[in-house]
């Protein structure tokens, strides 16, 4: 994983999540699960939270501590608090690493009363052209790849439902929280050729292809874009699921 990439390409999320949740936690000592190269603590960080990052990769880990951000780097199941407790607990574009039943007891194991758990991801769409030209390159390029981008099932009414559905299910079962709730912010963003094909090698279909055959996905990609102009806009969903600690 490229961590200076990631962290260049990858979008920071709605202020109103930001806001609404800062404004719902009981204080502001702030827990970042899976706390990747800082993105969304960053945020948190600049409204006036403390913030402490547990991340299990050393290298993201390690790039988040240039923003001033404290980091410990473990497995969140089986991080040590050692007696600290938090207002809020957020987790962006991770939780799905998380074991849904024992990461639903640790958080609340370190939330103290009244504080808060909210667990998020961004759902990109781009436009069909663009979406279509990464899964045809794909799918001829890399035709042994566990996946076919072009059977994966578009859910803009319900992105990542299966998953969050699980997740809920998970707190409901450790205990500690009450009802969790789904919340869902749609946006959009505009991006060049160039800012696509930056943030393109970040993706999970593409992290561990051969760097050859990568560049010659994006370069059809690219191609792609070219004709609709050089740039495009990308519906964006950021999903949500909140719930607080009893």
């Amino acid at each position: 994983m490229d961590v200076e990439r990631y962290d260049r390409t990858r979008p920071a999320y709605p202020p109103e999540l930001i806001d609404h949740l800062i404004s719902a936690a009981p204080g502001r000592d702030t827990l970042d699960v899976g706390i990747g190269t800082g993105i969304e603590a960053r945020q948190f960080q600049s409204a006036g939270c403390h913030v402490l990052g547990v991340e299990p990769d050393p290298r993201m880990a390690e790039f988040a501590r240039r923003s001033g951000i404290d980091v410990e780097v473990a497995k969140f199941e089986t991080w040590d608090p050692a007696g600290r407790r938090f207002d809020l607990l957020v987790s962006g574009q991770a939780w799905h690493w998380v074991d849904p039943v024992a990461g639903a007891a640790k958080a609340a194991e370190v939330l103290r009363p009244g504080g808060l758990l909210s667990v998020f991801w961004h759902v990109p769409e781009p436009p069909e052209e663009v979406a279509d030209a990464l899964a045809d390159a794909y799918r001829r390029l890399v035709p042994d790849a566990p996946i076919d981008l072009k059977s994966v099932p578009k859910q803009p009414s319900d992105p990542y439902g299966p998953l969050i559905v699980k997740i809920a299910d998970g707190l409901r079962e450790a205990g500690g929280f009450g009802e969790p709730e789904r919340s869902r912010y749609d946006w959009n963003r505009v991006y060049t050729r160039d800012e696509w094909l930056d943030q393109l090698p970040t993706f999970g279909s593409l992290t561990w292809v051969e760097s050859t055959v990568r560049q010659e996905i994006l370069a059809e990609v690219g191609a792609a874009i070219d004709r609709m102009g050089g740039r495009f806009t990308t519906r964006y969903a950021t999903v949500a699921l909140t719930a607080v600690r009893n």
